[in-house]
């Protein structure tokens, strides 16, 4: 479809939310029935010979049980591939009909689906859909009045926001690292800017709101590319096993996270002023995968995960976040994934994504909403694990086996993230999604890392003595001491990794190590005690946490110092 006809169809209708919703043939007047349905069909990525394209399509006539889509090319383009649909093709004649779990399409509803193609010459969008014989109106994204002014719209997101771009340095997080004696050495790095309350928008407590970050960002960029990292972690009834990070808003107060959080957020986002910007948002850490491991009959079971499962407004909260940030074309979606020593065990694997699924699915979001995935945010896990693989077997056990790795199918965060991925393609996110690794504390240099594999004596004495991460548990996830700065921020690093990043600002307490009164909704957990004896979570370990710790968020000096100290790569 012309980029004309585009702008006549918008001109003439209301869009009640960008992606996936109906057009209104004339909302202001009674009695006009509305389109049947409407297609939106977005080329993600393109090459010379190749490209994928996302597909959302939403039924606006009777409820159906079955629904099939067809549309004609005008060029050579191939369907080879597809995804959360069965599509075929005959000369340039392309059907696409239902999986049997996304049959039903109500009325009202929205499916989505994904395919990879090839072509040679111009690589048009196709000019007419039908929906089980009915022809359907069409929006390919391009710039028009319902549209944010910005690159082209969501088609011409790039494959990864941080090649070839800068990424945001926070000043304030850069001025506490410079203040630090040899904090100057890494003050110019990019960190990620926490929104982990409704004041944080507008700016809390003498901080820089999010407008402030954006117009500095934009100072920041010049005349090349830029990346803003923003970190979405609101949810109601947030963390519900760790109760340092809970937040401002109740169990039930989903409510007021669409319209005093989300909303909010959106509108600065896409404002006109910021779509220069490439904004990659990580939404809602450590939330979804607490609804698998923490709930129901499980010895780590936290009674209030088993309300956040019950309510649903985990996953209505992440849903709304993506569908919402979704409609702005500069804006790139990471999901949180949780990292290996939480979810890298059979039981919690598969289930997770899953739940990631379920969540990117939910509120009107679909899984093009979804750019990529992160893990290890503001965790410690190690990056790569290089004295000792899964595979190995030491005096007749399997590394698998050791108390370290505890049956795990990951010993780092590398091949995780990497199967991760894998795994969340096999269930239909795009395959063009790209992951994220939070490097910003799992360096662990310094004294303590070992120099190659623990004698062979047994599998604990092997992976013991030559396992990076010097955590007393994979659970420990507070201040932990001895921890070190991990690799620096970088695009592309490894397959299927968009980049290294520092979403964690290094220096940030993860909690208090007592209990200390705010007005920030943050509770004192026993992990950030360095005295406490553990729980299920942790096998009744000690949290290895450092003392006189600040509430999370807060600038803590003793940690930033150590953690330059044991950095590794090593500072220079």
């Amino acid at each position: 479809m012309s980029r004309t006809r585009t702008a006549l169809l918008a001109a003439m209708a209301l869009v009640a939310g960008a992606t996936g919703t109906a057009f209104a043939a004339d909302p202001g007047g009674a009695g006009t029935a509305a389109v049947p349905c409407t297609v939106d069909y977005k080329i993600q990525n393109q090459w010379s010979t190749g490209f994928t394209a996302a597909v959302t399509l939403t039924n606006n006539s009777a409820a159906k049980s079955s629904w099939s889509l067809k549309w004609s090319y005008a060029g050579n383009q191939k369907v080879t591939s597809g995804w959360n649909a069965r599509i075929s093709q005959s000369g340039t004649d392309v059907t696409a009909a239902n999986e049997n779990y996304n049959a039903q399409l109500a009325t009202g509803a929205s499916v989505s689906f994904g395919f990879q193609g090839s072509y040679s010459g111009s690589n048009a969008i196709p000019a007419t859909f039908t929906l089980d014989g009915v022809t359907c109106n069409v929006d390919d994204g391009s710039t028009g009045p319902t549209d944010p002014p910005g690159p082209g719209g969501p088609a011409n997101r790039v494959d990864n926001p941080y090649s070839g771009a800068k990424v945001y340095v926070n000043p304030e997080w850069s001025a506490n690292a410079a203040a630090e004696p040899g904090g100057s050495r890494v003050a110019n790095q990019p960190t990620g800017v926490w929104l982990d309350r409704t004041a944080a928008i507008n700016g809390a407590g003498g901080k820089m709101g999010l407008r402030a970050h954006l117009d500095e960002a934009l100072r920041q960029k010049g005349s090349g590319e830029l990346v803003v990292q923003l970190v979405i972690y609101n949810l109601p009834g947030r963390d519900c096993s760790a109760l340092a990070s809970n937040g401002e808003l109740k169990a039930d107060e989903i409510g007021r996270y669409k319209t005093e959080y989300i909303d909010p957020i959106k509108a600065i986002l896409a404002d006109p002023k910021y779509a220069s910007l490439r904004i990659v948002t990580t939404v809602e850490i450590d939330s979804l995968p607490n609804l698998v491991t923490n709930t129901g009959s499980r010895p780590t079971a936290v009674p209030q995960c088993d309300v956040m499962k019950a309510n649903g407004n985990y996953v209505k909260g992440v849903g709304y976040a993506l569908n919402k940030l979704g409609d702005v074309p500069n804006v790139y979606n990471y999901v949180d994934a949780g990292h290996h020593g939480w979810i890298g065990w059979d039981d919690n694997f598969g289930a997770s994504a899953t739940v990631f699924k379920e969540a990117a699915t939910a509120e009107g979001a679909t899984v093009n909403d979804v750019h990529g995935f992160i893990t290890n945010t503001a965790n410690y896990s190690a990056l790569k694990e290089n004295n000792f693989s899964i595979t190995d077997n030491v005096a007749g056990k399997s590394v698998r086996e050791s108390k370290w790795v505890d049956w795990n199918r990951y010993v780092d965060e590398l091949s995780f993230a990497q199967a991760m991925r894998n795994q969340l393609v096999s269930i239909g996110f795009p395959s063009g999604i790209g992951m994220l690794i939070d490097t910003s504390r799992n360096g662990w240099g310094g004294a303590a890392r070992p120099t190659g594999p623990g004698a062979q004596t047994s599998v604990d004495t092997y992976v013991d003595g030559g396992r990076y991460d010097r955590r007393i548990h994979p659970g420990n996830w507070c201040n932990q001491a001895g921890a070190g700065l991990g690799e620096r921020p970088q695009a592309n690093p490894a397959p299927g990794i968009d980049a290294y990043v520092w979403m964690k600002p290094p220096g940030e307490s993860d909690g208090a190590s007592k209990e200390i009164p705010n007005n920030e909704g943050k509770g004192f957990d026993r992990m950030c005690d360095p005295t406490y004896t553990g729980n299920p979570r942790n096998n009744y370990n000690m949290s290895g946490a450092l003392p006189d710790a600040p509430i999370s968020g807060q600038w803590f000096s003793a940690q930033f110092r150590q953690l330059m100290q044991n950095a590794y790569p090593p500072l220079s």
